[in-house]
């Protein structure tokens, strides 16, 4: 892990960064002048944007909780883990089975400068984070904290959530099958993916808001989300927005048009 004053030095405080951006949007506080006039500035584009952040989040939430308490996962892979606002994945998996584990992956130094809250786990199970990036996945199956954590003879969940409209064509299949290869039969892909098919002129904006303060990102329709999934078994309801995929009380009265993210989680075979 890179030492404090090397994540000092990886801090850049005058260009929007997405981890920042959100957690300005979302409420939080771990973000600059320029991440409050990026998300401003997206907000006025589509105001349903903080809504649609949240529910991405509480996505997460609920595939994690459905991973460990109905398919039995007790390892995670979380790949673009973004800052450690609570409920992490870990208290969200640990509190259905204390002895789970969980592996954080982001390449953000804000996010790495924030890592101590990601490892306090149970004293039952274990969490790591690894200062990574998607675009290197042998960086991170190679980490000597994935091979501590992660036992490949048993299934392992793996999370790739709110970062893959972030990863453009055509390096993005190959990213994910990547990270799947050497997960064993059993193991499951929850992922969200960005779209624009529901609020296209709204979502359209925003996408080149991020664009031009040098975060551009890759939108699909339902079909090219679906694909992602080829040659797993997805579990119902199967590729949704994600406030439509097992929703609780809190997913009530959400329109539509407020949510630009499909969700679903899938066995592999």
């Amino acid at each position: 892990m890179n030492s404090p004053r090397e994540r000092r030095d990886r801090i850049v405080t005058s260009k929007a960064h997405s981890a920042r951006v959100y957690d300005y949007i979302l409420g939080g506080k771990d973000h600059y002048p320029v991440d409050a006039e990026a998300g401003d500035a997206m907000s006025r584009h589509w105001p349903a944007l903080p809504v649609h952040m949240l529910e991405n989040r509480r996505f997460m939430h609920r595939a994690g909780r459905h991973l460990a308490k109905e398919r039995g996962i007790r390892q995670f892979l979380d790949v673009g883990t973004g800052l450690p606002t609570s409920p992490n994945l870990h208290e969200v998996v640990q509190e259905v089975a204390p002895e789970s584990h969980v592996v954080y992956v982001d390449n953000d130094p804000i996010v790495l400068a924030h890592a101590r809250a990601l490892l306090r786990s149970s004293p039952e199970g274990a969490t790591a984070y690894v200062d990574a990036d998607m675009h290197e996945p042998d960086a991170i199956l190679d980490s000597p904290q994935f091979r501590e954590l992660i036992d490949l003879g048993r299934p392992v969940g793996l999370m790739i959530i709110g970062i893959l409209h972030f990863i453009l064509p055509p390096e993005d299949r190959r990213l994910v099958q990547r990270l799947l290869e050497p997960l064993p039969s059993g193991s499951y892909l929850a992922m969200t993916i960005g779209t624009a098919d529901f609020a296209p002129d709204e979502v359209g904006r925003v996408a080149e808001e991020y664009d031009r303060q040098g975060m551009p990102m890759a939108l699909r329709d339902r079909s090219t989300a679906l694909s992602f999934f080829d040659g797993l078994e997805l579990v119902e309801p199967g590729v949704t927005q994600v406030h439509r995929w097992w929703p609780g009380p809190e997913q009530d009265g959400i329109d539509d048009r407020a949510i630009a993210m499909y969700g679903a989680v899938a066995r592999k075979p």
